[in-house]
């Protein structure tokens, strides 16, 4: 590893013991050992809370060149903070996330990967200190054994962290259950296009975990072949990322969609990945996320600590390649999404599952265009379908609603064109008979007939309509021209928000306030401006005085500008990017 990036990890693993050190509970009640987190003011013994503060301590302990090597009061710490983690651990020998996940086998998981790692790195026998404090982890990972060889998920993400939570145990205790139960996981198969996409489409949070846990998998088990889903996504995100190491949430399944999301967690993926395939891709993307390293992850995924512990010493004298910087690309254009949406029906969960998402957008197709400063994504099975970046000039999403069903209009049916693509979706919407006699349940001839009860699912569907709305989007040389247009259906209240940065400067004769953040646009120029760059747009529109649609894309901190509708129409919108 260059000095640079080596003293840069040492520098922000320094902050956070800092942080440990000041913000540690040392009061004798439940909370003893913890250490606050700054966003809840409460301590958590998860692997973004206490467990990351552990990692960081155990790090700086054992570096030479931080200013914590060796440190009597850092060791103390995390003495206090080890103990915290084992008060904290249930009789079933889980942990709760903190304020939600309650007893959670994955949440665990995640804790355990990180703390397999500081296991091996206090082992080092060059520290009486360090082997006393490596009982106390062990400790804790012989407790957790139990509740990865029988716990369960919530997300599909969860299955692979787990999965990589009995590796890591297997290479402790080399139990044979925990590889059985890791295969059980395994079995269920991989879920990742072709193209790299995972389930989740979390280009900001889950691909990264996902990937490092895959790789974790790999070394456990010896199974070099759960390398190659990674290798997919890691070749994909280099078609996701901006210059300065900002990465693609446009289209993503979780909470990182449209939040601002850095390289900083691929770090290690690139960096063990580039050196063990001699990848020049993957070794200029490690320099890329180097670069815009801003925190050193969780205790799963921690960058120095990982770094220790799976020490990449020739990632430097790998040959490198550009990164993409002009291109078009195509995610998952060959993707079956519609014949394997169409199967669900035989998969007998009836679409219903508790405490996740289907993530019925997996493998929807996305398209990006990057010239430099500019670029655009196009997207399919998402609340927008379109957003575009010129320098710092951005308009963050391109919305649709209607209130035929009411809601996002999810655009699908992705067609490429020479110049663009084209969407169409159709939206369905009817009603329901009575409930056949013979499928009434009992409480139908009770005094009070509860709602709840009727077999809904079992009633005739009457009058069922349809709307249908295309849309096509327009590449030139500095301009993007959307195209949207309804069916003949009448009186269909319809909205096209574009959503632009709280920051941005937007301008235009047509543009009347309409709250804090809201603006309507009734027609003329608009004007967005930021910095050196800026973007001309034409097309504004008010058909209607409605601000707040049902079920509409939520705004977060971002100013919306609202195009109103109402069908039938053939609606055009213009944008120029100028800098």
């Amino acid at each position: 590893m260059e000095e640079s990036i080596y003293q840069k990890l040492i520098t922000l693993n320094d902050a956070e013991v800092r942080y440990a050190l000041q913000h540690q509970i040392k009061d004798g009640s439940r909370n003893d050992g913890g250490v606050i987190d700054e966003y809840s003011g409460l301590a958590f013994a998860s692997h973004g809370g206490t467990a990351a503060y552990i990692a960081s301590m155990t790090a700086a302990l054992y570096t030479k060149q931080s200013k914590y090597y060796r440190n009597n009061e850092v060791a103390e710490a995390l003495y206090k903070a080890a103990q915290f983690m084992l008060n904290r651990q249930h009789e079933d020998g889980t942990i709760s996330l903190g304020g939600t996940n309650f007893n959670s086998p994955p949440d665990t998981a995640f804790v355990v990967n990180g703390m397999a790692q500081i296991y091996w790195v206090l082992s080092d026998e060059t520290w009486e200190r360090g082997t006393a404090l490596a009982e106390q982890i062990k400790t804790f990972l012989e407790r957790a054994m139990p509740a990865m060889l029988t716990g369960g998920c919530h997300t599909p993400n969860h299955r692979w962290v787990l999965t990589a939570a009995l590796s890591s145990l297997y290479r402790i205790f080399g139990d044979e259950r925990l590889r059985t139960r890791a295969e059980e996981w395994l079995a269920e198969g991989l879920d990742c296009t072709d193209d790299g996409e995972w389930t989740e489409r979390s280009n900001g949070i889950y691909n990264a975990v996902t990937n490092i846990m895959f790789i974790y998998s790999s070394i456990g088990f010896q199974k070099p072949e759960l390398l190659e889903p990674v290798r997919k996504n890691l070749e994909m995100m280099a078609y996701l990322v901006f210059d300065d190491g900002e990465v693609v949430t446009d289209y993503s399944g979780r909470q990182d969609w449209g939040v601002r999301h850095n390289l900083s967690e691929y770090f290690l993926c690139y960096q063990w990945m580039a050196e063990h395939d001699r990848n020049p891709l993957f070794a200029a993307m490690y320099d890329l996320a180097a670069a815009a390293l801003t925190h050193l992850g969780p205790v799963n995924n921690h960058a120095l600590l990982g770094s220790m512990c799976y020490p990449c010493p020739n990632v430097e004298h790998i040959a490198r390649i550009d990164v993409p910087d002009n291109f078009k690309k195509v995610l998952n254009v060959n993707y079956p999404i519609s014949d394997q949406l169409q199967q669900m029906e035989q998969a007998g969960h009836h679409g219903i599952i508790h405490h996740s998402s289907m993530h019925t957008s997996f493998g929807a197709p996305v398209m990006r265009y990057k010239e430099g400063k500019r670029s655009a994504l196009i997207m399919s099975g998402t609340p927008s379908f379109f957003s575009l970046r010129n320098g710092d000039a951005k308009l963050l999403a391109v919305s649709l609603a209607t209130t035929f069903s009411p809601g996002v209009v999810e655009m699908e049916n992705f067609v490429e064109t020479e110049d663009g693509c084209r969407f169409s979706t159709t939206q369905e919407k009817g009603y329901y008979g009575p409930v056949p006699s013979n499928y009434l349940p009992s409480s139908a001839q009770a005094a009070i007939s509860p709602w709840y009860l009727l077999p809904h699912h079992l009633r005739p569907h009457t009058h069922v309509q349809q709307l249908t709305i295309t849309a096509e989007l327009i590449k030139g040389n500095n301009e993007w021209l959307i195209r949207i247009q309804s069916d003949e259906r009448h009186d269909v209240i319809t909205q096209l928000s574009l959503l632009f940065p709280r920051d941005m400067q937007l301008s235009g004769s047509g543009l009347q306030k309409a709250g804090e953040g809201l603006w309507h646009w009734s027609d003329g120029e608009l004007l967005g401006h930021s910095g050196s760059y800026s973007m001309q747009l034409i097309g504004g529109a008010k058909q209607h005085n409605i601000t707040h649609m049902r079920n509409a894309i939520a705004q977060g901190d971002a100013q919306r500008v609202m195009i109103n509708l109402v069908t039938p129409f053939e609606h055009e919108l213009k944008i120029t990017l100028n800098s």
